[in-house]
């Protein structure tokens, strides 16, 4: 119970990475708020599983690309826990297609750098008077962000590059208040984000390349957020923490 008594913010919370951190938070003791935004059942799968481990939580449907969610995001927060956030985890985002860089046009760029960097940054503005000294902003960036990522990836790992910049700067800025502001970099990580979008024969191929042979699981990516939440990582700010099982190293 390591969070007990903070109130914790995830956008992207329903399902896969963002429904275990949502899960490890209310394990450590936290009140969660699970942004969502496309599917009810993976809303209601999430805070039955909050419920299943003792843990309290309210769901708020948003899109982290339209000021006014945001705004009713905030709203919901203060409504249900006060006027303090704690901890704001920033999982939102994707990948959307795979597209060459002759097939990418306006309407794509704009959608995937919207969610995944134009999200981050105004969730976290929206969220920051609530946040005092002590508190933890986690981002989402990406192994992409570092490497490229793969084929057809080029704005999505644009993109991650972007929140990665933007979380050292967010360090530097917000240091002086007290809050500490990381990002994690995650590689091959068992979701439907590569069910989707990763063929195969692809995962076996950088599973194979891992020194850990394996894809990671979510609850272990939850598990270093709910580090870098915590008072443990007190003195970590303006990192970008690869988890990858050893594929890359910083």
């Amino acid at each position: 119970m390591k969070l007990k008594g903070k109130v914790a913010v995830v956008t992207g919370g329903a399902r896969d990475i963002g429904r275990a951190v949502c899960v490890k938070l209310a394990k450590e003791g936290a009140k969660v708020v699970v942004n969502y935004f496309d599917s009810d059942a993976d809303k209601d799968h999430t805070l039955a599983a909050i419920k299943e481990v003792g843990g309290e939580a309210i769901a708020v449907y948003g899109d982290v690309t339209k000021q006014e969610d945001i705004d009713n995001m905030v709203a919901k927060t203060k409504e249900a826990f006060g006027d303090r956030v704690d901890i704001l985890v920033n999982v939102a985002g994707g990948l959307f297609a795979r597209k060459t860089i002759e097939e990418i046009d306006e309407k794509f760029y704009n959608l995937v750098m919207d969610v995944n960097f134009k999200g981050t940054v105004f969730v976290t503005q929206a969220f920051k008077p609530l946040m005092t000294e002590g508190s933890s902003i986690v981002n989402f960036a990406s192994q992409a962000g570092r490497d490229g990522g793969g084929p057809g990836a080029s704005i999505y790992a644009a993109s991650k590059g972007a929140v990665s910049t933007f979380t050292r700067a967010l360090a530097k800025e917000l240091g002086p208040q007290g809050i500490r502001v990381n990002a994690l970099n995650p590689g091959m990580i068992a979701t439907k984000f590569h069910d989707d979008f990763t063929k195969d024969q692809v995962r076996q191929n950088v599973a194979n390349a891992t020194p850990l042979r394996r894809e990671g699981r979510a609850e272990e990516v939850a598990d270093l957020v709910a580090y870098l939440a915590n008072c443990e990582s007190s003195f970590l700010t303006g990192n970008n923490v690869d988890i990858n099982g050893g594929l890359a190293f910083s």
